[in-house]
């Protein structure tokens, strides 16, 4: 999600993809309610909604922050995987 990678672009911690994912999701629901009828207070459908909004938020913020440490600290940090850095010895 490009929210994800927008907040980690610019350099803020990871606890606001949950805030702003936990929004989103509401946004969702609103827009699933409003185009396809369905329920909008429905906690089950808000949490699923909500589930998918932060995996792909958190996974997207954890990809560029990876991206982030390697190339902005390449000197210190190497790519260990698509998900991980490590220090350089």
């Amino acid at each position: 999600m490009i929210a994800g990678r927008a907040i980690a672009a610019t350099w803020r911690p990871w606890w606001d993809v949950v805030k702003y994912m936990l929004l989103l999701g509401v946004a969702v629901r609103f827009i699933q309610f409003s185009v396809y009828q369905s329920a909008f207070l429905s906690l089950t459908a808000y949490l699923v909604d909500a589930a998918v909004c932060l995996i792909a938020g958190l996974l997207s913020f954890r990809l560029k922050r990876v991206q982030q440490m390697v190339t902005s600290y390449g000197w210190i940090n190497r790519r260990a995987g698509p998900l991980h850095w490590r220090g350089r010895n």
